[in-house]
């Protein structure tokens, strides 16, 4: 078995005397993982860091087999989040959720495409945290648990959404909340695309995704919790606003 692709590289770790096991998320394998030899060597290691893009070649007797990659380096994202606590934060939040939630060997190309896009933009602080919530409504999306946000869930209408159901994640209008409406999710402007994308209006919305991450998308799992990593994130992007 043996196929070619490109990927962005989410997590390394040592395996055996001077190999390592990769998990890279490609364009047309999705997640997928693998040995590589001499993986922790000084030719090799330099190439192995985080959100590095990389060219790579999986080879296995069968499919089922873990298998081994042969790499080259595309380019390396590692000047980006060197001295940037903010591109670093948000690199290890992205490469630790995609870790934790993607299936393995599962084709999911418009999210490949979206994740790499915000991987290029580490290091530009004035638009990457909107461009990380983007890219978590991409990923609810893609992963079978999008928000339909283009009109209220009880009228119809399209005008004057300001509530988020937490059940069904569909918008819900001001005068149709009625009583429910204490029960129901904040519908930040930004999440419409309108309004000035400030901090604060970020952060809300990053709330209101990060219900649908814990509470839908993560226990169809199993019993796992997100990854800290976007606690941490959140945190990095109130301080620096």
């Amino acid at each position: 078995m043996e196929w070619r692709d490109e990927g962005a590289l989410l997590k390394v770790r040592k395996h055996g005397e001077n190999s390592a096991i990769i998990e890279v998320f490609t364009q047309s394998h999705g997640r997928a993982a693998g040995v590589v030899r001499g993986g922790t060597s000084r030719k090799i290691a330099p190439m192995l860091q985080p959100g590095a893009q990389l060219d790579v070649t999986w080879k296995a007797r069968l499919e089922e087999h873990l298998g081994a990659f042969t790499i080259e380096p595309i380019r390396s994202r590692a000047a980006q989040v060197m001295s940037d606590r903010l591109a670093l934060a948000g690199l290890n939040a992205v490469t630790s959720i995609l870790t934790h939630v993607l299936p393995e060997r599962e084709d999911h190309r418009a999210l490949y495409h979206r994740t790499v896009q915000l991987l290029d933009l580490l290091g530009q602080g004035e638009v990457w945290p909107l461009a990380y919530l983007q890219w978590e409504l991409v990923l609810l999306e893609d992963l079978g648990f999008g928000l339909d946000l283009s009109a209220c869930a009880v009228t119809g209408r399209n005008d004057d959404l300001i509530y988020v159901s937490p059940r069904t994640g569909r918008a819900v209008g001001r005068h149709a909340a009625g009583d429910w409406a204490d029960k129901l999710l904040p519908l930040p402007h930004v999440l419409l695309g309108q309004g000035s994308a400030d901090v604060a209006d970020i952060l809300a919305a990053l709330k209101t995704t990060g219900h649908f991450l814990n509470n839908h998308l993560v226990p169809s799992l199993g019993d796992r919790a997100l990854p800290e990593a976007r606690a941490r994130l959140l945190e990095r992007i109130a301080k620096e606003g």
